[in-house]
């Protein structure tokens, strides 16, 4: 779970940087070659497919850890019942990835089916010497309905909230626990399933935004 985790942290990284493009006033040309180059390049593909993998085992091991745990503390009820902030957290964890995982497959049927099996029309992009998809419609067709932006958001909100516990807790599982770096560990934790969610949310809200300026329908 920690290792798949770690991995899954550094991918989203990777994909916020290529999602950025997004905003560049380019009519799309520099997202349509990220985007092709993140689906032919030999490297990449093979990274792409034990980022599937892990996204699935990540998944798998998480319910079945939190059904284990759940079996195990059984029916018994404390007479003081006390709960911090961090455990409410920890033990939602499996409920913020169910969702999320539920989130990933709309994603993916959106936009990674449509990339490499819809009938997307072709587009000129610089650095290649022949056309590639245009997956920059789809997209911004996606991000011009203020129902999806909503659900989008309120994906990133969750995964924020997953990240804010498994970036810390990866570390201490792993046994990287100690008193002087565990705070800063934290620190960079909480920035992270911060600033990385909200770079995700921001994109959709400036594209929609850039929707109802330019008249496009919703």
């Amino acid at each position: 779970m920690s290792l798949t985790g770690l991995f899954l942290m550094l991918f989203l990284v990777v994909h916020l940087a290529g999602n950025l493009q997004l905003l560049k006033d380019d009519g799309g040309e520099a997202f349509n070659a990220y985007s092709y180059f993140m689906t032919h390049n030999p490297l990449i593909m093979v990274i792409s497919y034990a980022n599937y993998f892990f996204i699935l085992y990540h998944a798998f091991r998480g319910i079945t850890l939190w059904i284990s745990n759940r079996a195990a503390r059984g029916a018994t009820k404390y007479a003081v019942h006390y709960v911090r902030a961090r455990e409410v957290t920890s033990r939602n964890m499996a409920w913020y990835g169910i969702v999320i995982l539920v989130f990933i497959l709309i994603h993916m049927w959106q936009f990674w089916f449509q990339m490499h099996f819809g009938n997307l029309p072709v587009v000129d992009v610089a650095g290649y010497d022949h056309p590639v998809k245009n997956l920059y419609i789809p997209v911004v067709e996606a991000f011009s309905n203020v129902y999806f932006v909503i659900f989008y958001i309120v994906s990133m909100v969750v995964i924020g909230f997953h990240l804010w516990h498994g970036f810390w807790s990866s570390f201490q599982t792993l046994g990287l626990s100690h008193r002087k770096y565990t705070p800063l560990i934290r620190a960079v934790g909480y920035g992270y399933s911060i600033l990385v969610p909200a770079g995700f949310a921001v994109i959709p809200i400036l594209v929609y935004v850039a929707s109802l300026q330019y008249g496009k329908s919703i």
